[in-house]
């Protein structure tokens, strides 16, 4: 069973479960589990580790239009050096203080390989969940994709020695922005959202298979970084990377055409508009053609 038949079984058995974090009575929760092997290249400084590992929760409380308030980690290793783990902790805080938050804490435990495990809390009257996309719509995503994409490249020309700036270029892609504030003022007129954590084509399936929906997707507005362009051998590739790899955590949602201008002028970070919800039956396209179910898989 791989993780997404998992949660399909919890979603069965637990009625919090099934979107980017639970909400009860205002509160949101969300929790994450974070790996050496798995998602931490070599090269990652403890430092992004921390940013990284608790901007992935935070980026889930950012998916539910609500407001960051705290986070906890739980720091497992191997042994704990000193330099490593307050480097971590300073990354976690400093990722917190960026999005209005705060890192107060969390547990340490010994472990075979490095591992982060993080929780974000914050608060909303009025969450946005995957399941109002409505044909008509608009879908956008914010900011840029392929980030994570140009980072692993980076990473593994730089344990290499091809590149010697490559291992902090590739560091300083890796600390993404939690769009916690991008979320709260998008809530007001979201039909539906999520992050992208684990692909926009992934992400447009899971939206789809909530809201009962299709989705016509416009790949020349699709947001690709230009250091994924510099990276990639060709524009197709780029293409490819951006729209399946994941681990953007960028904020996909649906909105009111009408609204989208008013979104747009609201928002510290580029919205763009990607292409529109359509009825069900017709599917998941990209210039035409279906897009399939590809993404991060854990």
């Amino acid at each position: 069973m791989d993780e997404r038949a998992a949660l399909a079984l919890l979603e069965r058995e637990l009625e919090s479960a099934g979107d980017d974090a639970a909400v009860v009575d205002g509160l949101v929760i969300t929790t994450d589990m974070l790996h050496e092997r798995t998602d931490f290249p070599a090269g990652t400084t403890r430092y992004t580790a921390g940013w990284r590992a608790v901007g992935a929760s935070l980026s889930d409380v950012a998916a539910m239009g609500a407001q960051a308030t705290a986070a906890v980690a739980a720091y497992a290793a191997p042994e704990f050096d000193a330099e490593e783990l307050l480097a971590f902790v300073r990354g976690a805080s400093d990722v917190c203080e960026r999005v209005g938050g705060e890192y107060v804490g969390g547990d340490l435990d010994g472990h075979e390989e490095f591992t982060a495990t993080t929780t974000a809390i914050g608060n909303t009257d009025d969450p946005v969940y995957r399941s109002g996309a409505t044909p008509g719509n608009v879908v956008c995503v914010t900011g840029t994709l392929g980030r994570s994409a140009a980072a692993l490249e980076l990473f593994e020309r730089g344990t290499r020695h091809d590149d010697p700036d490559a291992l902090e270029r590739a560091n300083e892609l890796f600390r993404f922005e939690p769009r916690v504030a991008a979320g709260r003022a998008l809530a007001p007129h979201a039909t539906a959202m999520m992050d992208s954590s684990d692909g926009l084509a992934r992400s447009l399936h899971q939206l789809a298979d909530a809201s009962d929906c299709g989705f016509e997707i416009d790949a020349e507005t699709i947001p690709i970084d230009d250091a994924l362009r510099s990276v990639a051998a060709t524009d197709d590739e780029a293409l490819e990377r951006a729209t399946t790899f994941g681990e953007d955590f960028e904020l996909v949602v649906t909105l009111p055409e009408d609204a989208v201008e008013t979104v747009q002028s609201a928002l510290a970070v580029d919205l763009s508009v990607i292409g529109s919800v359509t009825a069900r039956e017709n599917g998941i396209t990209m210039d035409g053609e279906a897009l399939e179910d590809r993404g991060y898989t854990h």
